[in-house]
């Protein structure tokens, strides 16, 4: 009898799986056949004004079709639009319907949560909290928070519980987002993709044991502390000794209003969110993320690698805080070295000494002889600083005039997948903020020190010892 539950188990786990990716594919083959006729269309239209209308007439049905394919199917679709929605990425009609799913997916229902707790910290929630909220603060696609006290204390805590089966859909969704960016790389995008999907199925597993996210948060808090004598410039909540597991992990709770929610709270407390005031405070909350990001990504080599909205609260205090360490990622010491040689070629905006670290770096650059040295400055800032290059708000990857297509990138390690990521959830940030800044300018210190520190200079060469 066991055996047969087994199979019947296993049966329609396989059904469901293959329903999944039939529903991908054809949603993502009509939305992408869509952009494709588009794109023949308005070669037969002149008028620049008509060809904007189309155009933005296709991104508002689009973004209709990919917010149901992320609502219907969840998983990892969720994580991706959170990576998606961003106005530099992509068009304002996908960033508007996609934003909202930053932190409003599917909870699980209490009772359910409540068994996990239960089975992973060994005892009654009654008998280890003196409350705890059954509605969740937030719900993401691998776990959601609820808001709790345990006994004992005298300040709350966060719970952050995993959803039961995520793990299997989420792999399932990465196999086929794999197969799809790999069709992109062949057609459209001459980017490499796939290695790119190989580090994100890399790091999935990895979300999943909440031991290790717990382990994160303590490094990265005592890391930060260390290296600005006690005072950081972001607030890393801290994990509670005792009641960590790989599916349940409880910490400190921090209240906070997320980040691109302040300019409401301004106008809640009379204060014009684009007048100078608000222009100096955006400034000042930018600048200790970037801080923060600068010390982890340049002298640790080791950071938070999912800076999305949701995970950024403002405090009262104006101070930020940096939430959710599931995601977080270790560079191995040549590549933050060679990362510092590129910071410090882009900030003196030096073809020669990025087009080096470009190689440093392990990135292949296909065609790079027929792009002038503009070229190249272009693709570092599109790739890895917050502020674009001149003129541009919006990299498309599919636009006719697009740098990708011009050159290709045919190999990209898939170790600066997430710094990448990271630059570029920092740069849609900062630019839903209304606040345009060079990451690589704001770390050109912190990379002179590091490469300083390593006995080495900005070329890459060694000091003569």
């Amino acid at each position: 009898m066991l055996d047969k539950q087994q199979r019947d188990v296993h049966i329609e786990s396989k059904k469901r799986t293959i329903d999944r990716t039939m529903q991908f594919w054809m949603r993502c083959m009509s939305i992408y056949a869509s952009y494709k006729v588009c794109q023949i269309r308005v070669q037969f239209v002149s008028d620049k004004q008509e060809q904007d209308r189309i155009w933005e007439e296709q991104h508002e049905s689009a973004a209709e079709k990919v917010y149901a394919l992320c609502t219907d199917l969840g998983g990892f679709f969720l994580k991706s639009a959170q990576v998606l929605a961003k106005p530099d990425l992509v068009p304002a009609a996908w960033v508007k319907k996609l934003v909202v799913l930053c932190d409003d997916a599917p909870p699980t229902p209490f009772e359910t949560v409540q068994g996990i707790v239960e089975a992973e910290l060994g005892n009654p929630i009654n008998a280890l909290f003196e409350r705890f909220d059954q509605k969740p603060l937030g719900c993401a696609s691998i776990a959601q928070v609820h808001r709790a006290r345990l006994k004992g204390r005298s300040t709350d805590v966060a719970v952050k519980v995993q959803h039961p089966g995520a793990e299997e859909l989420m792999m399932t969704d990465i196999s086929n987002q794999k197969t799809f960016g790999a069709f992109l790389q062949r057609f459209d995008v001459k980017f490499d993709l796939v290695s790119a999907v190989d580090e994100l199925e890399q790091q999935v597993h990895h979300e999943f044991d909440f031991l290790r996210e717990a382990k994160s948060m303590d490094r990265i808090a005592v890391t930060l502390s260390k290296e600005n004598r006690g005072s950081p410039p972001i607030q890393v909540p801290r994990p509670v000794p005792g009641f960590v597991t790989r599916k349940v992990l409880v910490m400190d709770f921090v209240e906070g209003i997320p980040i691109l929610r302040i300019a409401d709270e301004m106008i809640k407390r009379g204060i014009n969110p684009h007048g100078s005031v608000a222009n100096h405070a955006k400034r000042s909350i930018l600048k200790d993320i970037t801080a923060a990001y600068g010390q982890m990504i340049l002298r640790d080599g080791f950071f938070q690698a999912d800076p999305h909205p949701g995970n950024i609260l403002v405090k009262s205090n104006g101070k930020v805080a940096l939430l959710d360490y599931g995601q977080v990622k270790e560079l191995p010491n040549e590549l933050r070295l060679a990362f510092a040689r590129l910071i410090l070629g882009m900030s003196s905006h030096d073809p020669k000494r990025i087009e080096l670290a470009f190689g440093d770096l392990g990135i292949e650059i296909s065609k790079l002889s027929m792009i002038g040295e503009g070229s190249i400055k272009d693709l570092a800032t599109i790739m890895f600083d917050t502020k674009l290059p001149g003129g541009l708000t919006v990299v498309n990857p599919f636009a006719d005039d697009s740098l990708l297509k011009q050159i290709s990138v045919p190999k990209f390690p898939r170790d600066l997948f997430f710094l990448l990521r990271t630059i570029h959830i920092l740069r849609g940030i900062s630019m839903g903020m209304g606040i345009s800044y060079s990451v690589a300018d704001e770390w050109k210190k912190l990379a002179d020190e590091a490469l300083k520190a390593a006995n080495q200079i900005s070329t890459g060469k060694l000091f003569p010892s």
